[in-house]
């Protein structure tokens, strides 16, 4: 397990954030990234997810007062399946654009045939 402050994690999932593409960055709509420490329910497995309605299920009535999506990074989780700082940069820049995917709806079984798990 690698130990990182909190401050070392959120900057390494800004990074992350920093080096997917503007124009893709450009069609996220209504979504937070928030930082939590554990995954609910403590599952040492699940490094982040994607709270909310993926583009592709957004029908014509949505965007009336909604709340924003959310993509959770978990800390712990991440910290606890690497050994280096440098695996966990890459591990949350693999998280989140895995999350960022699922915003535009694209599932687990596609990520994972396109080498992004």
């Amino acid at each position: 397990m690698v130990q990182m402050s909190r401050e070392d994690f959120e900057q390494a999932v800004d990074d992350a954030i920093d080096r997917v593409p503007a124009e893709l960055l450009d069609l996220v709509d209504n979504v937070v990234i928030l930082i939590e420490d554990d995954s609910p329910g403590g599952d040492p497995e699940l490094l982040g997810l994607y709270d909310g309605v993926s583009l592709t299920d957004r029908g014509s009535d949505w965007g009336f007062g909604e709340l924003p999506d959310r993509i959770f990074i978990y800390r712990n989780p991440t910290l606890a399946i690497c050994d280096t700082v440098d695996e966990v940069r890459d591990e949350v820049a693999v998280t989140v654009v895995h999350e960022i995917a699922h915003h535009f709806g694209i599932d687990d079984e596609r990520l994972h045939a396109l080498g992004w798990d």
